[in-house]
């Protein structure tokens, strides 16, 4: 005789019952982007303890948002955990911004050439009312919107290069570069206007279908914004550079460099000083490979 199955019921489907999703993540990400900010502006430095109820209070949010955007910065590298302190904002590693700003110098150079390969007449449309959005953020002053008009540009040569995993690769970096360029883009009283020029060449590039100079353009405005960075970190640490470059606009003021020529003594003299102090105490291994001519002649 045939086995018999047994019969097998239909199951009636399951309705499945999910919380609606309320406004807090973009809420997360406002508040977050607002601390970068500051940070990035300096209003906050390095060291500065960060107090959840002031924040909150300073923004009008509740305390929730606040400590998670608070979190959230941490684990980006932005905040770090001082004993006894709670968060403080983290000081800059020249180290690891070295090694970021390598990582992103391929990566970009990578983007640019593909986006000349493929996308000229897209950057001839799109390219030129950003270039225009960072200078003019320059002329009003606005660091926070130069870093905006920046973090931009970069952006748009990742959606021109048609490559869908360079921007993946690169978010995870975002809002520590951020932060880095708040100390490049404050660094120097014409470092701003020299960004703008570079993003201007390298979209000239772009338009024209040249690859090859294209990805030299990109690699080198991402090199020497990070040499300039480090310079900076070091040329402080050094005591060659108190608070930015005011210290050294202040000796020009005050006579120590009375011509154009003694201008670029003191500021060959402090890169040269601030390169080797980076040799010297940088965890990254482009330190002790990095050519000493970079900045002039070098002792160990």
């Amino acid at each position: 005789m045939a086995t018999r199955l047994p019969t097998v019921k239909a199951l009636a489907p399951k309705t499945v019952v999910m919380k609606a999703i309320s406004s807090q993540p973009k809420l997360v990400e406002q508040v977050t982007q607002a601390v970068l900010d500051e940070i990035s502006a300096g209003g906050l430095k390095p060291g500065t303890r960060i107090i959840q109820e002031q924040l909150a209070q300073a923004l009008g949010v509740s305390r929730q948002p606040v400590q998670a955007a608070l979190m959230l910065l941490r684990n980006q590298g932005v905040l770090h955990d001082a004993p006894g302190r709670g968060l403080i904002v983290a000081p800059l590693d020249a180290g690891y911004i070295a090694q970021m700003y390598a990582m992103r110098a391929v990566l970009e150079g990578l983007a640019a050439r593909r986006a000349a390969e493929t996308s000229a007449a897209r950057a001839a449309r799109l390219g030129p009312p950003l270039i225009e959005a960072g200078r003019k953020a320059v002329t009003a002053g606005s660091y926070t919107r130069m870093i905006a008009a920046d973090t931009r540009f970069h952006e748009l040569l990742y959606a021109l290069s048609g490559n869908t995993l360079v921007a993946p690769a690169l978010a995870t970096h975002l809002t520590y570069t951020q932060r880095v360029m708040g100390g490049v883009l404050g660094g120097d009283n014409e470092k701003p206007t020299d960004i703008w020029d570079q993003h201007e060449a390298i979209l000239a590039a772009i338009c024209a279908g040249d690859g090859d100079r294209a990805e030299a353009l990109a690699r080198g405005d991402i090199t020497e914004a990070s040499e300039f960075l480090v310079g900076r970190l070091g040329a402080m640490a050094a005591g060659l550079l108190r608070g930015g470059s005011k210290c050294l606009r202040g000796c020009v003021r005050n006579g120590m460099a009375t011509s154009a020529d003694n201008t670029a003594h003191l500021k060959a003299r402090w890169k040269a000083s601030a390169y080797r102090w980076w040799r010297r105490t940088s965890s990254s291994p482009y330190a002790r490979s990095a050519p000493c001519s970079a900045a002039g002649s070098c002792r160990r």
